[in-house]
């Protein structure tokens, strides 16, 4: 995604119409017609933006953890400035902002689990310390939060996910404190073809501390 990691980092307002139409760009300079396309939290309100502008290049569609819509200013007003505190904590302690923004991204089992030993391997693949030497990566900056928060304006399409008819997988923690539960129901209630997994006892990470199942079930519905 633009304004993350080693991609450019245009300094101009991006929308979500635009963090799709980056997808499609990609497809198409890659030449791939049609895909399966994976989105999680931010990633998976991409997704859906893309599956509504360009049905005829997805095959399946798989959203992890998201949202259908930013509630109002307030909310990615929130969203924004959070993040921007994230990143100044994150060049002061790195170690410090890890465990801090941890309380919001995992479930507290997992986290103890965590805390407990920071360089156990997780499912033999990811530890605390991996995750902490990752985030200190080409960090983003606060003038790439400021565009990338633009996005989040332009993200309200709770009323158009009807139009969505590809097979859609859902998957959603029951404690996400980040991209509740509900919403994910909700958009489960309004994509026609869609199925809904929610994983109990988990937060918005997911992904990484129930990999295998998260995974298994994402192979499956693609092989399916």
């Amino acid at each position: 995604m633009r304004g993350v990691g080693k991609s450019d980092r245009p300094k101009e307002p991006y929308t979500m119409k635009l963090l799709a139409d980056d997808v499609k760009g990609l497809m198409d300079y890659l030449n791939i017609k049609k895909a399966h396309i994976i989105g999680r939290s931010l990633g998976g309100m991409v997704a859906q933006h893309f599956a509504l502008n360009y049905p005829d290049n997805l095959q399946k569609l798989v959203l992890l953890t998201t949202n259908p819509q930013i509630p109002d200013e307030k909310a990615a007003e929130f969203i924004k400035n959070g993040r921007i505190e994230e990143i100044k904590q994150l060049t002061e302690d790195p170690e410090k902002a890890f465990w801090q923004k941890s309380k919001l991204l995992f479930y507290k089992d997992f986290r103890r689990k965590m805390k407990s030993d920071p360089k156990k391997k997780f499912y033999g693949i990811w530890s605390v310390e991996d995750l902490i030497t990752e985030s200190k990566k080409d960090p983003s900056t606060p003038q790439d939060i400021i565009n990338l928060s633009n996005a989040l304006r332009s993200h309200d399409i709770l009323e158009k996910l009807h139009l969505i008819k590809n097979e859609t997988l859902l998957i959603a923690g029951t404690h996400d404190r980040l991209t509740p539960k509900s919403s994910m129901i909700e958009i489960h209630k309004r994509i026609p073809n869609s199925k809904l997994h929610i994983i109990e006892n988990t937060g918005h990470f997911l992904h990484l501390s129930r990999a295998p199942e998260v995974n298994r079930l994402i192979i499956e519905f693609l092989q399916n």
